[in-house]
């Protein structure tokens, strides 16, 4: 068995796959809207334990997931 082949044997490469990252953007961001609403349910709680800051993650979440969504969708044009 031979680790290195001549590049006259070496078979063409593939294609890239063409994927649609709109889907896992969104569902990303969806779950991050969600996480929001649970935090502004029991958010005193969640202040209180010493997890405030658990809402701004959620906020920076939604915000990435947008800028994400803007970046597929000007990729997707182009």
């Amino acid at each position: 068995m031979r680790i290195w082949l001549k590049d006259s044997e070496r078979r063409p490469e593939p294609e890239p796959a063409r994927a649609d990252g709109r889907k896992a953007v969104v569902a990303g961001t969806a779950a991050w809207f969600v996480a929001i609403i649970i935090w502004f349910i029991w958010g005193e709680m969640l202040t209180d334990a010493g997890y405030g800051w658990w809402l701004w993650m959620c906020v920076t979440g939604i915000a990435l997931g947008v800028i994400g969504l803007v970046v597929v969708l000007v990729a997707r044009r182009s």
